[in-house]
């Protein structure tokens, strides 16, 4: 497993446009795309084309803040 940083917006039906940056694990760019699309759906009740992801970028393990992403990656 690899940590990855995915930065994007969304559309919020109330406040506009929200910028959204998040740590994620998965085993490629591939995977982590789909689980963000995943998991800002469900959280925030939205549409995958309401989720735009402008930046997937991997991620040092020194700099990940999230325990719970350094525990998945083995650190």
């Amino acid at each position: 497993m690899k940590a990855f940083l995915i930065k994007g917006d969304y559309v919020d039906k109330r406040q506009g446009r929200q910028v959204f940056s998040i740590e994620m694990a998965a085993a490629d760019e591939a995977a982590v795309r789909e689980k963000a699309l995943s998991t800002l759906g469900s959280q925030h009740k939205l549409k995958r084309w309401e989720i735009k992801i402008s930046e997937v970028s991997e991620m040092a393990p020194e700099d990940i803040k999230n325990p719970t992403i350094k525990y998945q990656i083995g650190e």
